[in-house]
């Protein structure tokens, strides 16, 4: 195993365990690399202020960074970030593209988000039908919603 590969492993059990401090100064220069699990776990601390003084800035480049590699998890976050205006200006549309790349990976909270955003006509027309496929495949019983 690589000296990177147990940084990385050490930082994510650091950030797992709440040691935000430890995992900032494992992950933080592997994110400064181009490590997309370390980026994706930079922004998080960056962005609730973890271990570390909250910065927006630094919060959207690292899950930008993450998303644009196709890390799933970092594509749902920097959908959130532009759904709510978070380290970032809000945009809906922006939004919906990134919850649907989340989404065609089966990230099943994506799919729900989506959902919702049809339903609302939120960043996209409102179509009930493309609401209610999506519900379906998230799971849900749209007549119970």
């Amino acid at each position: 195993m690589s000296d990177i590969d147990t940084d990385l492993m050490s930082g994510i059990s650091a950030f797992e365990a709440k040691h935000f401090s430890t995992a900032s100064s494992l992950l933080g220069p592997l994110a400064e690399d181009g490590n997309e699990e370390a980026q994706f776990r930079m922004a998080i601390m960056c962005q609730n202020g973890l271990g570390m003084v909250a910065n927006e800035d630094r919060a959207f480049k690292f899950m930008k960074a993450a998303a644009e590699q196709g890390y799933p998890l970092a594509q749902h976050g920097l959908g959130f970030m532009y759904m709510e205006g978070e380290c970032t200006e809000k945009d809906p549309a922006k939004a919906v593209q990134w919850f649907e790349k989340a989404a065609e990976q089966g990230m099943m909270g994506s799919i729900t988000t989506l959902a919702m955003m049809y339903q609302q006509g939120n960043g996209v027309e409102k179509d009930e039908e493309k609401a209610r496929q999506l519900f379906e495949q998230a799971g849900f019983n749209p007549d119970e919603l």
